[in-house]
């Protein structure tokens, strides 16, 4: 007797093809004319930030998945500082824009400039871009975005540098270790767990889950120098790890 094929694959494809693409393109392209239009105006970018954090509410609601954050106390513990996480899927963004409760710029790579709605968002709000084929053009993102930070915004990096591709958690690059101590301001890890799942890279289709965000204890940095910065990278990766791993309480230094 042939087995019945498995109905998931398709009701997945279905679903995103008629509900999650449309609606997520909606938001963009809807949301991204508002911020171009807010920027004309509005130069601190507060206008800009909360119309991306409405975009990225919908799109998490659109992606018919439930988010949580775990020890989100210690967002408030630092005025300014320098959050790191892990980088699974392109709905990390969202996942991230949607949950951080202040204004930030975000560290993203250049090419993110060259895609219509998202890149003008990004450049009209002052989001900072990084070209790390060009060692010498990095030094200088990194400087801009140390500048950012001691004129008091906070600023989020993806310290791998891209997308998993298997779901596991990638060397970290120093460059979110550099520049809070460029800074001398706190690294606060973050851990992003179900966001793999719900759009794998090269996914066609979005497979709905639990998603949760999981914030450790900032890492302070005062006293450290541009040498401490390899040390400083491989404690940042431990404790998104153990973060993954379910500790979402303080670890121990």
């Amino acid at each position: 007797m042939s087995r019945r094929p498995n109905p998931l694959p398709r009701v997945y494809a279905w679903r995103t093809n008629l509900y999650h693409t449309p609606m997520i393109a909606l938001s963009t392209i809807g949301c991204g004319s508002l911020a171009l239009a807010a920027s004309l105006f509005d130069k601190s970018g507060r206008w800009q930030h909360r119309i991306a954090r409405f975009w990225a509410r919908l799109l998490v609601g659109f992606s018919s998945s439930k988010l949580r954050v775990v020890g989100a106390e210690n967002l408030r513990k630092a005025p300014v500082a320098v959050y790191a996480s892990n980088h699974t899927s392109y709905m990390d963004t969202p996942v991230i824009f949607a949950t951080l409760p202040f204004q930030f710029r975000i560290l993203a790579r250049k090419n993110l400039w060259s895609i219509p709605f998202v890149g003008w968002y990004l450049n009209r709000s002052g989001q900072l871009p990084i070209n790390t084929e060009n060692p010498r053009a990095t030094l200088s993102s990194l400087a801009h975005a140390a500048h950012t930070l001691r004129d008091g915004m906070s600023v989020f990096v993806f310290p791998e540098g891209g997308r998993t591709q298997d779901g596991h958690l990638k060397p970290f690059l120093s460059g979110a270790a550099y520049l809070a101590i460029r800074a001398q301001a706190p690294l606060v890890p973050i851990a992003l767990k179900g966001v793999y799942d719900l759009m794998p890279m090269h996914a066609r289709f979005l497979y709905p889950g639990p998603l949760t965000m999981y914030v450790g204890e900032p890492i302070e940095t005062k006293g450290m120098n541009v040498r401490d910065a390899e040390a400083l990278t491989t404690e940042l990766r431990r404790r998104v790890a153990a973060l993954l791993g379910g500790e979402s309480a303080a670890l121990p230094e």
